[in-house]
């Protein structure tokens, strides 16, 4: 079959093929991550301020100071926290905020450090309470307090840490308390990528995965991505998955168009569940909805509605949030097929009468 006739062939899409194209899917997710700052696109401000904590930190022998990093999931905050540990020359010890339920649960893990390792904790704004308070004289003295025994004859043990860097990744910088944040010397945020770097990332993880991709391509991945390396990653391999079974040698924007329309994503990078959200805007207009009413009305959960598929809409244009709810725009009711003009309310942007 040539490249240029992408005709689809549903006995070709038998499971041993799938398998065959999707079985290294766990090694890939982890080799398409930057090693190091060189081969890291994108976020040049970040990197910098990073870079130069870290030489600085070098030059004095001393562990980097405490790092917070935020923003929405798959920009790479746990890329960065893995190439930090790789500069710095020390071992990485990757936990979570969920798996943290007591302080007990975190005294091996402080107690194993070595000088200047570092300990990654993703979703660091779910640490419970209580693990986060055990964490302030970690961070601060290098020190824990062990309590042996329970009831009025307890004892408390002092334990000496070797010093360490703590780095942190959340999606909601906002649910950390105030103690908690001011323990972290440096604070940086991650922002979506621009389409420019997301071709960048597309063309990198095409040469890992010895995909050959044409330009056009490329970029059409990279505009589909909604800002999103692990987004842009994903969409990559399932075209790579197309191309395989289709027999292409190169992937050309007519084949990346059709893996993309395949999985539901539309020129506006929207999926399936993102129109669902416009559709049901739209039914509510021109009163505003809230977000409970949101996830009941397409089943997923409110946190993944905030976190995942609202700040896209938002920076899209296609939705508002007021005090009372979410609205929809015009834009949003384009987007879905609908006439803004049937729908009452929908007149304007986000950015409208500025």
């Amino acid at each position: 079959m040539s490249n240029t006739d992408h005709v689809f062939d549903p006995e070709a899409l038998n499971e041993e093929a799938l398998e065959f194209a999707r079985a290294p899917e766990r090694d890939l997710e982890i080799s398409l991550r930057p090693q190091s700052f060189r081969e890291f696109v994108g976020q040049a401000r970040v990197q910098d301020n990073l870079g130069v904590a870290l030489q600085a930190a070098r030059a004095r022998n001393e562990p980097l100071d405490h790092v917070l990093l935020s923003g929405p999931p798959g920009l790479g905050k746990t890329s960065l926290a893995r190439i930090l540990a790789k500069e710095l020359n020390t071992q990485l010890h990757a936990t979570s905020g969920p798996a943290l339920e007591r302080p007990r649960d975190l005294v091996g893990i402080l107690t194993q450090l070595k000088r200047c390792d570092v300990l990654f904790i993703d979703e660091v704004h779910r640490v419970p309470a209580p693990v986060e308070e055990f964490l302030y004289t970690a961070m601060e003295d290098f020190t824990v307090e062990v309590t042996l025994d329970q009831g009025p004859h307890a004892r408390i043990l002092p334990l000496a840490l070797q010093p360490f860097t703590l780095i942190g990744a959340t999606t909601r910088e906002g649910l950390l308390t105030a103690p908690f944040r001011g323990r972290f010397g440096i604070a940086e945020r991650l922002d979506p990528y621009p389409v420019s770097d997301l071709e960048q990332i597309v063309r990198r993880s095409a040469a890992i995965l010895s995909v050959k991709i044409d330009g056009h391509a490329a970029r059409l991945i990279a505009e589909r991505s909604r800002g999103t390396p692990r987004i842009a990653n994903r969409f990559l391999r399932r075209v790579r998955d197309l191309a395989q079974v289709l027999q292409a040698e190169t992937v050309d924007e007519r084949l990346a168009n059709e893996a993309l329309q395949r999985m539901g994503v539309d020129e506006n990078g929207l999926e399936e569940l993102d129109r669902r959200i416009l559709r049901v805007l739209v039914s509510n207009a021109p009163a505003p909805v809230g977000i409970k009413t949101i996830a009941a009305a397409v089943g997923e959960a409110e946190d993944t509605i905030e976190e995942v598929f609202e700040p896209h809409l938002l920076r899209s244009g296609f939705l508002q949030k007021t005090a009372r709810g979410r609205v929809v725009t015009a834009e949003g009711c384009t987007a879905v097929g609908i006439d803004a003009k049937s729908v009452p309310g929908a007149s304007g942007t986000l950015f409208s009468g500025l």
